[in-house]
Parts: structure tokens; sequence; C-alpha cells
């Protein structure tokens, strides 16, 4: 007997088949199939043969492989008794429950009491497919590994691209070829990680930004994941995700996976992206006044640094605001005896030494210039010279000879006290004082990965959310190390890394856009010397850098020449006047014929508005500048193209492209197959162009 299901919307169509009861394997994921097709011809036309060497029958590649189903990869469950001994389960089909846009698929193996359920949901309008495995057993059980819904992955696709990175350097893209065995990656770092973002592309042969066909998966996790990426000795290939192994310490009798988000494109890398970028804008983040554009952000980190020094910081307010800021930011540096980072995390309570009248003077003057106002927490961390550590010492997770980090421990957020004492003392700051921003940082690893510590963790962020509704939370860890859907159920905001260098910011935000909307994004103009790079960088570049995303500021605003700051508000206001269709705009790589022009496109919801940012950032090996071709629009309409920077052409660009002088009438046919002809640049600036719909 063939069992068969499908779940479709208008681009692709996922069909799962299961014979003789067992658990179900994906048979076919791509293009949508006719509604007419009959899906168990489709279940015998997937049949593969065999041959000599092999086994009589191929066992099911199905969304948990079994290891006692002779399946020769990686199996998709390993658990063991409460006594230690390994578990063997074999499913048998239970029920399942089938809606419009989900399925549920139940399982059970009646020897070891285990019910495996399979959860499935299709986004009609985002493409979004979410998938969710769970296990229960009648008694406690101890979980080394379970995978989300496994998927296969396409023969014709040549390599996998998955995500590295370090502080200041997140999101590089790794092309990793297909070959016979397992590409493997697991981050136990506790957090999701600079190191090992969880996502994953699969593009299939001659795919680009622009197009082919791709499939893309994300682990909604923040506590640590696996990822596995394996081709089979007969040629099958499949990608797992789940929770890092071993990092339930206790037994127990039910586990989940994260939500695993996949996805089948047609249109290349970028519609991978635009599915990511709309699904979590529009089904994940929620937030708190998502009718109010997003404000241009000032943070005073480096700036002040720990010297915090009253006068000093409404100085820097009344600058941030004359050049268009409209939420100020106290970083970290307000609490305890906080003078450096060695002492004090986890003593939330305003210093009295650099706030001898607490915090109500500073937030009234920023309010009084028109800004809104935000603080920094690093509520998960401790330092050993703290009044609190020294009070609990217990409350530290790890041992007490751990190595620190950033001169400091993680508190143990499985723990109610730690939750109740950190909810009290955030809360009383938040309740004392008019403050709608939170910046949430997460400055170290962990000493051991530990699911209940994530775990704590969300749940002191939802029962604070729950009590400040208001109030907006931004994901930061050293920058980038904690970025993923699971804490952007929480948070509204990420702070995509702690690097201000422009040209740094321009491939990070390249790549994190394949994940990730530009309203989430934060990005700021640093200090004309990057703190963290040592490069010095002309400020049209950094402002351009920094309006490509949700855009601020991150540096003392008194440095700033007369130049630099006309320039400065010049291009916030430009982002202020574009900012409403931007944020809800689809962030589109495009494929430039020249390598040192990292380029994208942003089209509106509409299709009727786009802007193109084109960064150089190295010295082209040809003379002239090659045609950058856009992407996605509509080839029999014209469009009016203007060079919205024209005036920062240098001395060299001596020719006459035409759009150095005035804006162009083209079709979307010209654009999207010859390309614009961009006038000449030095490297570590950038080209702006708009597009408007005639």
């Amino acid at each position: 007997m063939i069992q068969t299901w499908s779940l479709q919307d208008g681009r692709q169509s996922l069909v799962l088949a299961a014979e003789r009861e067992h658990l179900p394997e994906v048979i076919y994921w791509g293009p949508r199939l006719p509604d007419g097709e009959d899906l168990d011809v489709l279940a015998r036309a997937h049949q593969m043969d065999v041959t000599g060497g092999m086994l009589d029958q191929n066992p099911e590649l199905s969304i948990c492989p079994e290891a006692t189903r002779t399946f020769p990869g990686q199996p998709g469950m390993i658990l063991r008794a409460g006594d230690g001994t390994p578990l063997l389960p074999k499913f048998c089909f239970e029920k399942a429950t089938k809606e419009e846009n989900s399925l549920t698929l139940s399982y059970r193996d009646q020897s070891n009491t285990l019910t495996y359920r399979a959860h499935f949901a299709i986004n009609p309008t985002s493409h979004m497919i979410t998938a969710r495995a769970e296990i229960e057993s009648g008694a406690p059980v101890h979980l080394h590994w379970l995978s989300a819904p496994v998927f296969p992955a396409p023969q014709n696709s040549d390599d996998v691209i998955d995500f590295s990175g370090r502080w200041c350097g997140e999101f590089q893209m790794n092309r990793t070829p297909w070959s016979a065995g397992m590409r493997y990656r697991e981050n136990r770092t506790g957090r999701t990680g600079h190191e090992h973002f969880p996502g994953l592309i699969v593009p299939c042969h001659g795919a680009t930004n622009t197009r082919g066909h791709a499939y893309g998966f994300h682990y909604g996790w923040s506590g640590g994941h696996r990822m596995i990426a394996e081709e089979l000795p007969d040629g099958r290939r499949q990608i797992q995700f789940g929770d890092a192994a071993r990092i339930e310490h206790t037994p127990q009798c039910k586990f989940t996976s994260a939500p695993l988000y996949a996805m089948f494109s047609d249109d290349g890398i970028n519609g991978c992206a635009v599915s990511f970028q709309r699904h979590l804008r529009d089904e994940i983040v929620q937030f708190p006044h998502p009718d109010q554009p997003r404000p241009v952000h000032y943070n005073c980190w480096e700036a002040v640094y720990f010297n915090h020094n009253l006068p000093e910081l409404k100085e820097i307010a009344d600058r941030a605001a004359t050049l268009g800021a409209e939420r100020f930011v106290l970083d970290d540096g307000w609490f305890g005896n906080r003078d450096d980072d060695t002492r004090a995390l986890s003593d939330w309570e305003v210093d009295r030494r650099k706030y001898p009248d607490g915090l109500d003077p500073l937030i009234e003057h920023v309010h009084g210039l028109g800004m809104s106002f935000g603080i920094w927490f690093e509520p998960e961390m401790i330092n050993p010279d703290s009044d609190i550590h020294r009070a609990h010492p217990d409350w530290a997770l790890g041992g007490e000879d751990q190595i620190l980090g950033r001169q400091q421990k993680a508190l143990n957020m499985a723990l109610p006290d730690v939750q109740d004492f950190l909810f009290d003392r955030i809360s009383a700051v938040l309740s004392a004082h008019e403050i709608d921003y939170i910046k949430w940082d997460h400055n170290r690893v962990l000493p051991m990965p530990d699911a209940a510590q994530t775990r704590g963790s969300y749940a002191l962020i939802d029962r604070l959310r729950a009590a400040f509704a208001h109030v907006e939370i931004e994901s930061c860890a050293s920058g980038g190390g904690r970025i993923d859907f699971g804490i952007l159920e929480r948070t509204q905001r990420v702070w995509l890394s702690d690097s201000n260098d422009a040209l740094e910011r321009l491939r990070i935000q390249h790549n994190a856009a394949i994940f990730l909307p530009s309203v989430v994004t934060g990005s700021h103009v640093g200090p004309r010397h990057c703190h963290t790079s040592g490069r010095v960088i002309d400020i049209r570049m950094r402002a351009w850098v920094a309006a490509q995303r949700h855009m601020g500021f991150e540096m003392d605003p008194r440095e700033l020449t007369d130049d630099e700051a006309e320039v400065l508000t010049r291009t916030t206001k430009w982002w202020k006047d574009n900012r409403n269709w931007m944020a809800r705009a689809d962030i589109l790589r495009l494929d430039s014929a020249d390598p040192s022009v990292i380029a994208e496109q942003q089209l509106s919801e509409t299709g009727d508005h786009f802007v193109v940012f084109a960064g150089v950032a190295d010295t082209s090996r040809q003379i002239a500048p090659r045609p950058l071709r856009l992407t996605r629009l509509s080839p029999d309409v014209m469009y009016r193209v203007d060079l919205v920077n024209r005036d920062d052409a240098p001395a060299l660009s001596r020719g006459a492209p035409a759009l150095k002088s005035s804006p162009l009438e083209l079709s979307g046919q010209y654009l999207m197959n010859h390309g614009l002809m961009l006038p000449w640049q030095f490297p570590l600036h950038m080209w702006v162009i708009e597009g408007t719909k005639i």
C-alpha cells in the first residue's frame, strides 16, 4: 500500500509518500505540479533500480531515517533509554492530519512506547515551508540527536553554500562540492555564533543570484545547531538540521526540534532570499509599533565607551539630532561601578557617580530633542567582580576554573531564581524611566552548550515583552553572534556586526540579505578612523552603506567636518524620504560582471520603484566599468533611471557616460540584459541609482 500527501503553493509542490506504513520520504520537491498529477504514479516513478553490491531494495531516505531500516547514512534520531541503553525505534503509521496549508504525520513505535510527529506548513504568500519534528516517550529518555524533518537535496546540484565567519567578519559564504560522504557543521558555542550561521543554500547546476533553481534552509534556534549535507553511496542526498548534539542534559518524555524553514526557488538565490526576507518580516518579527517608520538610530558606544559624562552626552545628543537621529541609545557603562569590562555585569542599578540625579536628566534632554531613548543590557552575563557574583556565585554557569570571555561568565538561565532576579532588575529600570528600546547584548560563548540555557533566555525575553509591550529589543552578541529566526521571534532588530568599517559591512550585508530584510538589519555610520579595522573611509561610502539597511550613527558626531556633516545630513534625509517603501522592498543580489563591484537592487513591493547600491570594493582588473545588469523588472516597461550621487564622480572619471549628466529612460529588457554603464570610481566608494516605472 502506498500513502501520499502533498502541500503546494503557486510556486512549488512538496510530495511525500510511504509504503507499508513506514515513515514517508519526500519524493518530489520543486516547481508546482499540475493539479491532476497522480501521486501514486509519482511514488512508483520515484523508485530506484538496484544492482550488484546493493540490498535487494533501497532503504527509504525518510523524513527521519531509521537505523533499523538498514539506512546507510546519518539517522534522523539517536536516543537512549533512561538507563543508557541505546533505543532503535521502528516507527509505523498512526495517523495523518491534513489541512489546506499544513500536514501533521504521527508514527508509533509500540515496543519502545515512542511517538514521532512531523509537522509541515506552507505559506502561500512567502512560499516558506516550516517543518518541525517531535518525539514523545512513555518514560524519560536521553536525546543525543533529533533532526527536523529531513529533506532531499537535488542531484543536479554541484555544491552547497553554507556560512561561517568571525567577530567583525560575519556571513562569509563557503562553497563545498558534493562528493560521497558528509558535509558536517556543528556549532557547540551555546549561541547562534559568528562562526556557524544556521543556513544553507543548495543551488542547482548553473544557478546564480538571479537565475536558476535553488533550495534554501534556515534552522530557527539560538542555542547551537548541527547541519548535515550527505551524499549516500547510491547518489541520493539528504539535508538534516537540528539542535547541536547532546545539549539536552536530562532525560525527558518529550523533545521538539526548532522550526526548519525551507523553500524552493525558480529565481536563483534571490528567490530564496525574498522568501526568507518576507517571511521573517511579515510572519515572525512582531514590531511594537508596526505602523511607525523605522527611526534613525544613534548609539553612543564608539563615541564615549565607558566614559559617561552627562554634559558631554547631552552635547553629543544635540549634534546627533541635528544630523537627523531620532533614537538615542545609551550603551554599556551606565550601571554599577562599570568603568571597564572587568566589573559590575549583573549589577543593574544606575551608577550614581556618573548620574547623581539618575538617568532622567539625560532622558529628558533626549526627549526634548525629539528623540526616543534606548539603553544597553547584557542580562545573561556576570562579572566575577560584581556584587551579584559575590552574593550568588552558584548562579554562574560552568566550573569555577572556566576560561573567562571578556572578563565574564554566563549566568545559568535555566534557574528560576536567575530569571526572576533579571526580570526584577530590568523591570525596575524600564518602569522608572521612559525607555522604549533595549540593546540586548551577549558578549561571550557559553562554557558548555545547554539547550536549557537558550530556553531560559527565551523565557526571560518573553516575560519582559509581555510586561513592556512598547519596548523594542535589538539582538546583539558581540555584533552578529546571535542572529536567527528563533531570537527574532522575540526581538525586532539585529546588530549585524561590531564592525563599522563600511567595506566589511558592504560584504556582510550583501550575504546576510539572503536571510534578513533591511527593516531588522541595523547599519551605522562609524567613526572616520574605524576602531575595528584601522581603515579611514570617506564619509560618502560610510553613509551610503548605512543607508542600505536600518540606518544609524555610531561615532562621536563632534568629529565631523562641515563637509562630512553636510554629506551625512543629506544622505540621512534621502534615507528618511525613502524608508517607508524600502522597509517592504525585496533586497536582490545582483550578478556583477566585475567581481570588484558588490551590488544589490532593492525593489519596491509594487515593482514601480527601485534603488541600486553598487559598491566598489576593490580595484577592478579592467580599465573601464562593465555594465551592471538589473533583475526582476518588467521587460516591456520603461523606467526612469537616475544617478543619485553623480557629484561624487572623481576627476579621473573623464568620459561622458549618460548617467553622469542626466536621467535616462530605458526598458526593463535593456536594464536586465545589457545593464547600466556606470561612471568610473575609486575603490571604497558607492554609486546609488534610483529607478521609477514610467
